[in-house]
């Protein structure tokens, strides 16, 4: 287990910069490595061998690059100790459990990041505009806002592959779970428009 939650850690630190290593090592302190029993989406609870799924996504922020874990299977802090976070702190977990595979977990944790204004959160809400919940999507939108635009402006042209993949994401979720009979046309789904909005959108870089 202590080689476990070692791997956990540094794989986490991968995916913040290294300016945050500090803060990240205290929110890390808090999360329950050591609890691997985990209510899935059918209900039930397992016990699981790694917390941490094994696929990733490499991005660029500010010239560096960024490791960000795929999905994560650890159970939520005890509140109690999150209230304890300084502010950075508290913003550092609530991106963490952005890659949470339990979506109201997602959609609860991104209503924390609504005002954030911060660069650096962009690797953890820019991914969410390749996921199917719509919910999820609709709370971006108050993040994808006038105040915000040059973040995911200046995201899309670090990465501009990555942008292209969650493009193709969005639309092939639009296409598996949306289009019929919901959002017949593209245009009209909320997954297109942000990425459209982000797309028009001229930097004053």
């Amino acid at each position: 287990m202590k080689d476990k939650k070692n791997d956990y850690k540094e794989r986490l630190l991968k995916a913040f910069p290294e300016s945050l290593n500090l803060d990240v090592r205290a929110v890390m302190d808090i999360l329950p490595f050591e609890d691997n029993k985990v209510k899935l989406s059918d209900g039930k609870t397992h016990k699981l061998d790694n917390l941490i799924h094994t696929s990733t996504i490499t991005i660029m922020l500010n010239g560096n690059f960024l490791t960000i874990p795929d999905r994560l299977y650890f159970n939520e802090p005890d509140k109690s100790n999150e209230d304890k976070l300084t502010d950075i702190q508290k913003t550092i977990l609530n991106c963490i459990f952005l890659r949470h595979h339990d979506g109201f977990i997602r959609q609860k944790r991104l209503e924390k990041l609504v005002d954030n204004k911060e660069y650096w959160i962009l690797p953890f809400t820019f991914q969410l505009l390749g996921e199917y919940v719509f919910e999820i999507l609709e709370v971006l939108e108050r993040h994808v806002n006038d105040k915000n635009i040059e973040n995911y402006i200046h995201f899309k042209i670090e990465n501009p592959r990555y942008f292209q993949t969650t493009e193709s994401r969005m639309i092939s979720y639009w296409n598996e779970y949306y289009r019929r009979p919901r959002f017949p046309k593209l245009k009209d789904y909320i997954g297109k428009k942000l990425i459209d909005k982000i797309k028009k959108q001229k930097t004053n870089a």
